[in-house]
């Protein structure tokens, strides 16, 4: 304790203490633990406590006494003048002359005993003025001497000093130290000994328990010695204030209701709210007013006389009273000091237990109470008196063990330890708040008082664990540890909640979790203080009552952020790098607070696992993982979509011819770049697993394009159907007649080919839009191969892919793989689509677009007349237009495929051209030179876009077909019926056996019996018709099915009306013909009429050369024909 100047007389100013606003400042959460007195001022029970004082201590040394009077109290004993174990003082000192008690060496056994330091100051300064040299005497019962001058009262025996000459300093005696503590005025003071003067005429032995003081003073003083009505009628009210609490509100023996003397007093109390009572001798008031306080004073609880009046021993009156009086053991002029006189002063303040109904365990109940008090009011500057108070917590506690306490000592009790447990409970719940690394040291000091009030009140205590659904309560029998770790947990978690409040960690629109983010990033730095702090500061102290203590705050700390991070993340729908920046930072925070937990923990039994247990991981790398899952997972999901979009629009329509391919891959593949890139720009660990997971998604998505672009059909859909196998008849007179009788008409077959050579001087392309259509499906595919490639070239090279931990099984198909690609399988899938594509694209346009330069006019009725060449101009059109449209790395293969159909086409027209097509032997040479020149076509398309030994290879099983076209027909008999055996497993052809026929593969090649067969079909010569009648009875080709082909063809080209009625008159002939030359007949003249362009003349003049060259035999089928050429005339 410091050192501070001291009063040294009491004329020395005199020295205010604090306002009492000031003191409410610091005592706003300390609950006062005894009731009110409504309408009772401090001041006034401060004035009322003096005065109780210096009556029960008049007859003391330094009270106006020349000696020490003998004090009589019925409530004196061993224990209540402190006996062994009391902190009741037993004070040494030096009497004066005449009485006075001063203190000559200042050395307190309360102060000892409490840890409070004496104030070392010399006694020769605690003065006041006394007599001198030739003075007068002072008054007896004044402060200043024994004698004096006679005032003018009528108070026998009383004076008072009047100051003539300089006096002397001399010691302050313990009555001058009191009243300047409790703030007592001189006039006060000399009301005081004056009413006492006049009380105890002829009584000095009376006993002050006796006295009712109030009553008293208000009998002996006049409104005269006061300096105003106002002041006199002030005073008054205060007195009948104090006898209203001590006899009607708080009495210590209860009241009947209909007691007389109490509604007397309770009128005159009533009354004097008005105006001053008249207290003279004669006054009816005064004399009820002595009667109803006397009654009332002096009654008992029991009926049996007492020798004690009860006018101030009533709860709470008496703990007011009694509680100002232990006030003024502090130091006026430093409130955080207690006098050095101490002992003495409450060895005084003793002689007022029999009036105040005050016993040693209250005593010491209160004197805690006024030390903690004063602890609390004083800023908390003076650690000593929390220390003292905590001392002293010592004798209440054995107070407490007695078995004889009284009921309201209980109440008392209960109530002053809740009040300062729950003062001092509020700071160690929240000792982040109110304690920092200056005052930190209060906490030492304030934990023991809290755990003994604890102890001394015996209570268990409840907390709560958890959050949400799973909190639950928890109810602990009360310990030293169990209540630190409570404080621990419940100031920490205060600590973090008040730095997540100031935050933002709720998160709705990307603005507001972007703040959410960053608030969350502080709180985890915040948390991080926290617990460092925690561990610097706090924790050193708070490991003295928990051993435990930092790791009991990290796990609080660990599990309190865990809460707001789970809170924060259940908003997170998406990854993004703020939220990878919050969780690394939580992960950090996590590897720290664990650190603190098992540095802290180490010593304990089980080395720390079951406060470990309580910590639940944060688990960053998984959620971190689920979180990327999730983002994989979204985004393959946005290319779903916008596949789904793709399939809804898409029209193979391209965007310019910059941009041959559809708009559906372009906007897939730049939404599958954005993903990879946006992949890598997570600020994570990417590992091999999760790149492997995103490959997964992306390869289903780029599969299923391709199957979209796929999706066009095949090319069987475009291949014509097999003709049935029939032989070849040669022609008969009918058809030479026909060939002489009609040297003017135009055949469909020549008709045909004399357009196409028309045509060949400006030749356009015939390439419908749906084969260009296919034309951008196979850009699209190769559009979509490439950007693969770069795809797999950006997930390959990237520096922040990382090994995998986790044993999947994918993780070792790009280790297997030949070329360590991850798109592979898709690439795979593409290049069969992009076959699909090239393969359908080709025979669209060779058996759809040019069927009529090719397999419907190539070849028809006549080799000679009917070459390839208008087909490959055609065809190099397409080819043309085909390779401005593809690029370039989808021309080889289209260009290839479009060979092999060109080939499958040749050869179609050479096996399966139907009853239009028949070949000599002699056509041999021919068919070969056409086939060179088709084989030139793509050797010579573009710059080596297919090698000659391809198309060498490709044409390979044409040419063979062709050489098996200029043997003879003996040799392919034999051949046929060898392979036929072969590949049946016949052997050897036995007598009386037939060859069977062989099934059409559609595989041509030389050595295919069918292939053989089909060349034999197509020969028109004798010895080929008579093996196929002989061998599988073929049925020949009936000319009326040549005919009807003719008319087919001419139909398109012939007129209208004519066409019709030759249609109508072939078919009526061919159902009343009953001879192949009358059936005949009637199909030549409907194929006349249907090609010839000319008038029915001109019919007419043809069938009558029929009719002249035909004979006899033709004589009805003329007839008919005429009358049909008639009718057909007429109808021109």
């Amino acid at each position: 304790m410091g050192h501070h100047t001291r009063r040294e007389s009491l004329s020395a100013p005199h020295v205010a203490s604090r306002p009492d606003h000031f003191h409410e400042a610091f005592t706003a959460d300390l609950l006062w633990p005894f009731e009110k007195l409504e309408g009772i001022e401090r001041d006034d029970v401060r004035e009322t406590a003096y005065e109780i004082f210096f009556t029960a201590c008049r007859s003391s040394p330094g009270f106006g006494g020349r000696n020490a009077l003998t004090f009589y109290s019925s409530s004196n004993s061993h224990n209540e003048h402190g006996g062994e174990g009391s902190l009741l003082p037993s004070s040494s000192g030096t009497n004066k002359p005449g009485g006075e008690r001063v203190v000559t060496t200042p050395t307190s056994r309360v102060k000892r005993t409490l840890g409070l330091k004496m104030l070392k100051r010399s006694p020769q300064r605690r003065m006041s003025t006394g007599a001198g040299a030739g003075g007068a005497a002072a008054a007896p019962l004044s402060p200043g001497g024994h004698g004096g001058h006679t005032s003018n009262s009528s108070s026998p025996g009383y004076s008072y000093t009047v100051p003539q000459l300089v006096r002397p300093r001399r010691p302050m005696t313990s009555a001058e130290i009191m009243r300047q503590q409790m703030r007592v005025t001189e006039q006060s003071d000399n009301r005081l000994r004056k009413t006492l003067m006049r009380t105890l005429v002829g009584q000095m032995g009376r006993r002050a328990e006796t006295i009712i003081l109030p009553l008293e003073l208000l009998r002996h003083l006049k409104p005269s010695e006061f300096n105003d009505s106002h002041e006199y009628h002030q005073w008054q009210r205060r007195q009948f204030k104090i006898m209203e609490a001590g006899l009607l509100l708080h009495p210590s023996i209860p009241l009947d209701k209909s007691n007389t003397f109490a509604m007397r007093l309770r009128d005159i109390i009533r009354i004097s709210e008005t105006k001053a009572i008249d207290t003279g001798k004669n006054s009816d008031t005064m004399r009820t007013l002595c009667n109803s306080v006397v009654s009332l004073s002096w009654q008992s609880s029991n009926g049996v006389p007492t020798d004690i009046c009860h006018w101030a021993d009533g709860y709470p009156l008496n703990i007011h009273l009694y509680v100002a009086l232990l006030q003024s053991v502090f130091d006026i002029r430093d409130e955080t000091l207690v006098l050095d006189e101490v002992d003495e002063l409450l060895e005084l303040m003793k002689k007022t237990w029999s009036t105040l109904g005050i016993t040693r365990p209250i005593h010491n109940l209160c004197f805690t109470w006024v030390l903690f008090q004063q602890y609390v009011v004083t800023a908390q500057i003076e650690p000593d008196l929390l220390c003292a108070s905590h001392a002293m917590l010592t004798e209440v506690a054995n107070d407490a063990k007695r078995p004889d306490r009284e009921v309201a000592y209980v109440n008392i009790l209960s109530s002053v330890l809740t009040s300062m447990q729950g003062w001092a409970e509020k700071r160690l719940l929240n000792y982040h708040d109110y304690f920092q690394r200056g005052n930190v040291a209060q906490i030492e000091n304030l934990l023991p008082l809290v755990l003994s009030a604890t102890r001394i009140l015996g209570h268990d205590f409840t907390i709560t664990e958890g959050a949400g659904e799973e909190e639950r309560e928890i109810t602990l029998v009360d310990s030293s540890g169990d209540r630190v770790d409570y404080y621990i947990r419940s100031s920490v978690k205060n600590a973090l909640t008040k730095i997540t409040e100031s935050g933002n960690v709720k998160s709705d629109t990307a603005e507001v979790k972007q703040e959410a983010s960053e608030a969350l990033l502080q709180l985890a730095k915040e948390t991080e203080d926290l617990a460092l702090k925690e561990r610097e500061i706090f924790s050193p102290i708070l490991k003295k009552w928990h051993p435990t203590a930092a790791a009991v705050a990290a796990v609080t700390l660990h599990n309190c952020y865990g809460a707001v991070l789970k809170q924060y993340l259940g908003t997170v729908f998406m990854l993004t790098a703020e939220t990878v920046e919050v969780l690394q930072r939580a992960g950090k925070l996590e590897k720290l607070l664990v650190q603190m937990v098992v540095e802290d923990s180490a010593e304990c039994e089980d080395g720390g696992k079951a406060i470990v247990r309580e910590m639940i991981p944060y688990e960053v790398e998984s959620v971190i993982l689920n979180l990327l899952q999730k983002w994989i997972n979204e985004r393959l999901e946005k290319g779903k979509e916008c596949f789904q979009r793709g399939k809804e629009t898409e029209t193979w329509n391209p965007k310019s011819k910059t941009e041959p391919y559809a708009q559906s891959v372009v906007e897939l593949m730049k939404l599958a770049k954005e993903t990879v890139d946006d992949f890598f720009e997570i600020p994570t660990g990417i590992t091999e697993d999760l790149v492997l997971d995103l490959v997964d998604g992306l390869e289903v998505l780029f599969q299923d394009y391709a199957s979209f672009v796929a999706s066009c059909g095949t090319k069987q859909s475009y291949i014509p159907t097999l003709p049935p196998l029939t032989r070849c008849n040669r022609d008969s007179k009918f058809i030479k007649l026909w060939k002489k009788a009609s040297p003017c008409s135009v055949g469909a077959a020549d008709q045909l080919h004399q357009n196409i050579a028309n045509e060949g001087h400006h030749p356009r392309p015939s390439t419908s839009r749906g084969t260009q259509r296919l034309y951008i499906r196979l850009n699209t595919l190769h559009y979509l191969h490439s950007h693969l490639h770069s795809l797999d070239k950006a997930l390959s090279i990237s520096p922040r892919t990382h090994p995998s931990t986790r044993n999947r099984f994918n993780n070792n198909r790009r280790a297997n793989s030949t070329t360590a690609s991850y798109f592979e399988l898709v690439s795979t899938f593409i290049q069969a689509a992009w076959q699909n594509v090239s393969e359908v694209a080709a025979y669209r346009l060779i058996f759809l677009d040019s069927n009529s330069v090719f397999y419907d006019s190539l070849y028809v009725d006549d080799v000679a007349n009917a070459r390839i060449r208008p087909a490959l101009r055609i065809l190099k059109q397409n080819l043309t237009l085909m390779t401005a449209i593809l690029t370039d790395r989808a021309q080889a293969l289209a260009i290839k495929e479009v060979m092999k159909a060109s080939f499958e086409a040749f050869l179609m027209v050479l096996l399966a051209g139907g009853s239009s097509r028949v070949f000599y032997r002699s056509d041999h040479e021919m068919i070969e030179e056409d086939f060179e020149s088709l084989k030139r076509v793509f050797c010579t398309c573009g710059e080596g876009l297919i090698a000659e030994e391809v198309v060498e290879r490709e044409a390979e099983v044409v040419e063979g077909i062709i050489a098996l076209m200029g043997q003879i027909t003996e040799q392919l008999v034999e051949d046929f019926s060898i392979v036929t055996c072969e590949k049946s497993g016949i052997g050897l052809m036995g007598s009386g056996q037939k060859l069977p026929m062989p099934p059409t593969t559609g595989r041509w090649n030389r050595s295919d019996p069918n292939t053989i067969l089909r060349v034999l079909c197509h020969r028109n010569d004798t010895a080929s018709n008579q093996f196929l009648k002989r061998t599988f009875q073929l049925a020949k080709r009936r000319l009326w099915t040549r005919c009807r082909s003719w008319t087919e063809q001419g139909a398109d080209r012939g007129g209208g009306a004519a066409t019709e009625l030759a249609q109508q008159g072939a078919d009526r002939g061919r159902k009343s013909a009953t001879s192949e030359c009358g059936c005949g007949l009637w199909w030549l003249v409907a194929v006349a009429m249907a090609v010839s362009s000319g008038s029915g003349l001109q019919f007419c003049s043809i069938g009558f050369r029929f009719c002249s060259g035909l004979g006899f035999l033709m004589v009805g089928g003329g007839l008919g024909f005429l009358i049909m050429v008639v009718a057909g005339g007429g109808h021109e």
